[in-house]
């Protein structure tokens, strides 16, 4: 299976860099969100506050994974499945979406901090606690809406499904962020923050386990 796996994700690759121009979408996306912020916010204060700062940022960077990330099963044809369904495993396949959607989305975060921080200026103390928290966000966003994405795929009305069934999955994770986040930018310790890592952590481990089951169920029917 590791090596479908490999396979499987390095097809992701060369599909997204055939097809630069989603990727390049959700850059723009990022950027101009990033810009009409700064009209809104800085522009009248000089100094945005570090909550509504942490907000912002989250809130950017959950509608950019719901974007990116809710193409994964909803791009693919009914003919292109049945084809993978002939050629690998139903765990491999999963498996290889999540890991794919993952580096995407660490991508997509970098990208926006950076970009963040250097146009709403950067108020966090501790850094390390907060790369480790975006890091986690990443992960926690890339394999919950993947799973989202594969059940939505099954429906009729796709997209308004996908909108739907993630908002509430993702909604404690979301805050469980923004609160480790927030205690980041106070510069708070790591001990302070270690329920709520253990909790984002025991969330994500719960979600590739029950992807990891009930996806080759999912994927037959």
């Amino acid at each position: 299976m590791l090596k479908e796996i490999k396979i499987l994700l390095h097809k992701e690759i060369i599909l997204e860099w055939r097809q630069r121009y989603a990727l390049n979408g959700i850059l723009l996306y990022v950027v101009s969100t990033i810009f009409i912020c700064y009209l809104g916010f800085h522009l009248k204060s000089k100094q945005l506050h570090p909550i509504v700062w942490n907000v912002l940022f989250w809130i950017i960077l959950l509608f950019t994974a719901v974007n990116a990330i809710g193409k994964s099963f909803l791009q693919e044809s009914e003919g292109r499945q049945q084809y993978y369904y002939t050629l690998t495993s139903a765990e491999a396949i999963i498996i290889s979406k999540m890991i794919y959607n993952t580096l995407l989305m660490l991508l997509i975060s970098a990208i926006s901090y950076f970009f963040y921080a250097l146009v709403l200026g950067n108020p966090v103390e501790n850094t390390t606690l907060f790369f480790c928290n975006m890091l986690l966000g990443s992960i926690g966003f890339s394999s919950t809406l993947t799973m989202v994405a594969a059940i939505a795929a099954k429906a009729t009305n796709r997209t308004t499904l996908m909108a739907v069934l993630s908002f509430p999955v993702v909604l404690p994770l979301l805050l469980l962020l923004m609160r480790v986040s927030k205690n980041a930018l106070d510069g708070l310790a790591w001990s302070v923050n270690s329920s709520d890592i253990a909790t984002i952590l025991s969330i994500t481990a719960i979600v590739w386990v029950v992807a990891y089951l009930l996806f080759p169920y999912l994927w037959r029917g």
